[in-house]
């Protein structure tokens, strides 16, 4: 997920924290209890709608990282391919993907360079990624060529706006008390709003079909609490990511996810 034109942001966590994606005490662990119990339902219940039969069908997972979502369609039984930029990340998918007994198959590689042919893919997904770069619309477009004509292309994303400022940007990574992550994971400005999203979708060729949005299960008091205890070391990020508890809902503020068709 590493951005070679942007240097406010810091995307080489994904490299120093690599050990962390299968860690539930690890950083990046966090997305697995976080946001896979929001999206990956969600997911699920859109392939099931359009009837596609994941055993045999070529699923390509942009950004990757450390394998969260690629060994969740592969249990499914799409036949997964990942590709992320980070090396040491590939290097902890690939060792657990062969600790499950999954065979997935992890390439280097960047989101605007895909290093695949036109058409390639029968569903192409994108999480945890777009907010990350500054040419995401090139992503959407190299996402667009690789994808099979009737092909879906699934992603989530942060919207920019006061509440994900508030929360993403100043609780999460600025504030003292409660910064959890990284300095300069994200940048405010780099969010996207979901009427820009689905311009890309369809300039290039994919034809927006739903967006749904996420919700925490917690009050801001327990909030910040929850990021208190995270941050002194009482609780692990796997059961951070369990108390926030993302689900899914209509309120865009924060996050939202959805489908395109091409």
């Amino acid at each position: 997920m590493t951005d070679r034109t942007t240097p406010r942001i810091d995307n080489d966590i994904y490299n120093r924290l690599a050990d962390s994606w299968w860690d539930e005490n690890g950083f990046l662990h966090i997305l697995k209890t976080l946001a896979n119990p929001w999206r990956l339902p969600y997911f699920q219940r859109v392939i099931r709608h359009l009837e596609v039969e994941p055993r045999g069908r070529r699923a390509l997972d942009v950004g990757c990282g450390g394998g969260l979502l690629a060994e969740e369609f592969a249990t499914m039984g799409f036949v997964v391919t990942g590709v992320d930029p980070s090396e040491p990340s590939l290097d902890a998918a690939r060792a657990h993907a062969a600790k499950k007994g999954l065979i997935i198959d992890y390439r280097p590689g960047y989101g605007d360079h895909l290093p695949f042919a036109n058409e390639s893919f029968d569903v192409v997904y994108c999480c945890d990624v777009l907010e990350h770069i500054r040419s995401w619309d090139a992503v959407i477009d190299d996402i667009a060529r690789v994808l099979r004509g009737g092909g879906v292309f699934l992603y989530d994303t942060i919207n920019r706006t006061t509440f994900s400022k508030l929360v993403v940007v100043k609780l999460m990574q600025e504030w003292r008390l409660t910064s959890i992550a990284p300095a300069n994971l994200h940048s405010w400005d780099m969010f996207i709003k979901p009427r820009e999203l689905k311009a890309s979708l369809e300039r290039h060729g994919l034809r927006s079909q739903d967006i749904r949005g996420m919700s925490l299960n917690v009050n801001p008091v327990q909030l910040v609490a929850s990021a208190r205890l995270y941050k002194t070391g009482r609780i692990s990020g796997a059961e951070l990511g369990r108390r926030l508890g993302a689900k899914e809902g209509s309120n865009l503020a924060l996050s939202y996810m959805g489908y395109a068709l091409k």
